[in-house]
């Protein structure tokens, strides 16, 4: 049948042609559908696959090496070490080494597992429907089932080479943060808990450098003093003195609230650590009236007359008391070291 036979109102217009033109070859919303699968090399070929298994255990391995490599440059480089990088000129030594080995070590990490994913993993395009946020339990079976498919298609179980070197990166690569640990402070066992005083050491005035009295403090003053045998010409004098410093306030023995306070002094001469427990600043304020002592940093108040406990402000706990007596020379001195850390609080402390 040819054109002519059919009706006139039966053939398509020029219109409805051009709209059909629209829908069939212009529409942007079509869908193209997916393209077809090419297969990879590795997919293929298990040589290539080998050399590609090769490839992420050795980028794994070198961030191995690297982290070892971060630890052993944060040990052995010193500080001060200075060294000439060219183009950058003279920088750190122990920065540029911890920036190099550490940078190399995650690098290889994230490269090994770009690589791993890119020519091991399966790389088929997967289309879902959208569904409903609440999962039903059929959903929820096909994630536990895609998830184990996914498992299956990295290839983790049959390629042992990627997942050894894999946990062996994993596993070192934290040890670099916990090597900055050691930026925290000395160990608190030895450096923070003692001081320089000892049984039998004079409490010297530091604005005399004299041996102290009893009847060289008077009722209501206030004397720093620091242990005998630490000279300000001594190299860690300013180490030692920051943790032993010591405040003398005499306060009538009826006015100590404090039971073990009062034992631990001399006719009711009492001797606290002069470092505020807040931050370390020093103490110098002293209220006679109150027998209250004001750090000037940051106005923590403690009580003098009951265990130079906390009555004010940041600070977390009393001031440490030293035990003092008198010698058979008259002179007052220390009965130990403090029983507790001075200054303020520090990891590990307990």
């Amino acid at each position: 049948m040819s054109s002519q036979d059919i009706p006139e109102e039966n053939l398509p217009s020029a219109q409805d042609a051009h709209h059909g033109a629209v829908t069939v070859a212009d529409d942007p919303f079509a869908d193209p559908g997916l393209p077809a699968h090419k297969p990879r090399i590795q997919d293929i070929d298990e040589r290539a696959a080998k050399r590609s298994e090769r490839t992420v255990a050795l980028l794994f391995t070198v961030s191995m090496l690297a982290t070892i490599g971060f630890i052993a440059s944060y040990v052995t480089i010193p500080v001060d070490k200075i060294v000439y990088i060219f183009p950058v000129g003279h920088v750190s030594g122990l920065n540029f080494a911890l920036g190099l080995t550490l940078g190399v070590a995650l690098f290889c990490i994230g490269a090994g597992a770009v690589h791993w994913a890119r020519t091991l993993m399966s790389d088929v395009e997967v289309a879902d429907d959208r569904h409903p946020i609440e999962a039903s339990p059929e959903v929820r079976a096909k994630v536990m089932q895609d998830f184990k498919d996914g498992a299956e298609e990295s290839v983790i179980a049959r390629r042992p080479l990627i997942r050894n070197t894999l946990l062996g990166a994993m596993a070192l690569v934290p040890l670099s943060g916990v090597m900055l640990l050691r930026d925290l402070g000395p160990l608190p066992e030895e450096k923070l808990r003692n001081t320089a005083w000892s049984k039998g050491k004079l409490l010297i005035n530091q604005n005399t450098q004299e041996p102290l009295r009893p009847e060289d403090v008077a009722v209501g003053s206030l004397t720093f003093a620091a242990p005998e045998g630490l000279e300000e010409e001594q190299e860690d004098y300013q180490q030692q003195i920051a943790k032993a410093a010591l405040m003398i306030v005499r306060i009538l023995p009826e006015d100590i609230k404090d039971k073990r306070e009062l034992a631990w002094s001399h006719d009711g001469i009492v001797a606290f650590s002069k470092i505020c427990t807040h931050v370390g600043c020093p103490i110098s304020l002293y209220e006679q009236q109150t027998h209250h002592v004001l750090c000037p940093c940051h106005q923590s108040t403690f009580d003098l007359s009951d265990g130079a406990r906390v009555i004010f402000g940041p600070a977390g706990h009393a001031l440490p008391q030293l035990r003092i007596g008198v010698n058979d020379e008259g002179f007052l001195e220390a009965l130990g070291d403090f029983e507790e850390p001075v200054g303020p609080a520090f990891w590990e402390r307990g």
